[in-house]
């Protein structure tokens, strides 16, 4: 006993060195108590026979004293889990998956006194977990027993916990659920739930963006952005949607300088608030100034000499562009070439081009212009001999102006939702997996290629609307419009005539565009391409 407590008050585990009960713990005292028997062993050997003890004492007595201090301080745990856990009030609640997301969530609502539920059953669809109980919480069946096991558990909660679902098993389970009367929550990322940044609490609703958006592509970004790490970076438009979340990603790889450039002093200042953690707007880091004015790109990029580059400042609302072409002419055609140019100045080593799948046969001034800054891109590619290239993807879920939002408003507002077309789809993706797609180019392109994401099946807009209006719980009408002016029925990834090689990831196509010379630029054989050409006035119409 005497060893025991001095080599234990050594080691730490009599001062709260581990939390009680957990593997850790168990570790450390059973070293502490195989050390102590050792200790006793030679002691009883060398004088046990003088003072009459059996030599056989120590090593009946080491296994003995550990299993009654293990089990001590068990009963101590179980004791301290009971009085910590929720209250007779908590919401008695389904976890759907039973591997280590719905092991930690399980965990954490038995052992917060404030928990809003409490696990009473797990659910997971891998036959060889049906046996399996979760800190006391047993598996009870798959999909096809949410409907059994809500009525014989008396649950109305229901808790997603698989990290890697996407959308067609979110919605497939979130139609299950609702026919059973459960309201479904979904987990906020795993990222924030193993730094211990949520709390149970942030549990949320599903949302319109769980059930169409997809489980993003693992694009393994960490272990290819090696370029990014001790480089000074700089990205056009960082004040918007992509461009803020761009630059979030990138002060995560460690560059020497990251220059945030953009003409919105507000969208800056959110920018230096997701990077940097204030909005001071005092420091180098946040650049006012706009791609329109090649002098003032110039005399920017040979002070702050940039080694990579991300362009994606643009104008990107289809319509008001069909009003105003000549405004994405001097900025998704004219900028881009006076970033390229100033990128070529300045000796850049990296650049992409952020594009839009509007750029793939091209049918509306948006996809023209963009069509045209990436073949500036190729140019430039060329030109420098370096990579320059550029990469397209096509709604992005959640960004400013995007279709969600609006069709959110509407409801609201009592409606009616406005669709195009009953037929027209899109194709959706997340703005962090579009900002890993563009990060990720930067280490897999070769100059003049355009990357374009496979982004799985497109998704018919009128199911979104029809399901934002189930959640919403309100009677609202759907009116159709019509088709906008050089607006499709349905997008394209890849342009006629591209290829669709994918020597990287299964998920990402290179294809090569064509070169466009500035030389050989002509704005009014643009404007004729997008329809916006008068012949007969010999005039461009401009609204």
């Amino acid at each position: 006993m005497v060893l025991q407590v001095l080599v234990g008050s050594l080691t730490g585990i009599y001062r709260g060195r581990h939390p009680y009960g957990t593997f850790a713990e168990v570790r450390a005292l059973t070293y502490v108590v195989v050390l102590v028997g050792a200790l006793t062993s030679v002691l009883v050997f060398a004088v046990g026979v003088r003072w009459d003890v059996p030599r056989s004492v120590a090593l009946i007595a080491t296994p003995m004293a550990l299993i009654g201090m293990l089990g001590a301080r068990y009963l101590f745990r179980l004791n301290r889990e009971r009085r910590a856990g929720p209250k007779e009030d908590a919401a008695r609640t389904i976890v759907y998956g039973a591997g280590y997301l719905g092991d930690t969530i399980v965990r954490r609502m038995q052992t917060d006194a404030n928990s809003p539920f409490r696990p009473v059953a797990l659910l997971d669809d891998d036959p060889h977990l049906s046996n399996l109980e979760i800190h006391g919480v047993r598996v009870m069946g798959g999909f096809e027993d949410i409907a059994k096991v809500a009525e014989s558990t008396g649950t109305d909660e229901l808790v997603l916990a698989i990290g890697r679902a996407d959308s067609e098993l979110v919605r497939k389970i979130s139609d299950a659920a609702d026919e059973a009367g459960l309201r479904v929550r979904v987990l906020p990322l795993l990222e924030s739930i193993l730094e211990g940044h949520t709390k149970l609490s942030d549990l949320r609703d599903i949302s319109i963006e769980d059930l169409i958006g997809r489980n993003p592509v693992d694009t393994e970004v960490e272990s290819i952005a090696d370029y990014i790490a001790g480089k000074r970076v700089l990205v056009t438009g960082a004040g918007g949607s992509i461009g803020s979340e761009l630059c979030r990603q990138i002060s995560k790889f460690a560059p020497s300088e990251l220059i945030m450039l953009d003409r919105d002093e507000t969208g800056l200042q959110m920018a230096q608030l997701g990077t940097v953690g204030h909005g001071l707007l005092h420091t180098r880091d946040v650049v006012l100034a706009d791609i329109r004015e090649s002098e003032t790109l110039d005399r920017i990029f040979q002070d702050r000499k940039p080694q990579v580059v991300y362009h994606a400042a643009a104008l990107k609302h289809l319509p008001m562009l069909e009003q105003y072409p000549e405004e994405a002419w001097k900025t998704n055609v004219l900028g881009t070439l006076n970033v390229l140019n100033a990128a070529r100045n300045a000796d850049v080593e990296t650049f992409i081009n952020i594009s839009t799948d509007k750029a793939a046969n091209p049918t509306s001034v948006l996809g023209h212009s963009k069509r045209v800054a990436e073949k500036l891109t190729a140019w430039m590619a060329e030109e420098a001999g370096r990579p320059y290239l550029s990469v397209r993807f096509g709604n992005v879920i959640g960004s400013r102006g995007s279709m969600l939002p609006t069709f959110q408003s509407l409801i609201e507002r009592g409606g009616p939702v406005t669709v195009t077309h009953p037929g027209v789809t899109r194709y959706f993706m997340t703005i962090p997996e579009a900002c890993q797609l563009v990060v990720q180019a930067g280490a897999i392109g070769a100059p003049a290629e355009v990357l374009i994401l496979d982004m799985g099946e497109p998704v018919k807009i009128l199911d979104i609307a029809e399901r934002m209006i189930d959640m919403s719980g309100k009677d609202i009408e759907i009116a159709f419009t019509g088709l906008r002016e050089g607006e499709k029925m349905h997008e394209e990834l890849v342009g006629q005539g591209e290829s669709d090689e994918r020597p990287f990831h299964p998920k990402i196509s290179h294809a090569q565009v064509q070169t466009l010379s500035p030389a050989d630029m002509d704005k009014q054989v643009w404007l004729r391409r997008c329809g916006k050409y008068d012949e007969e006035a010999g005039i461009h119409v401009d609204g």
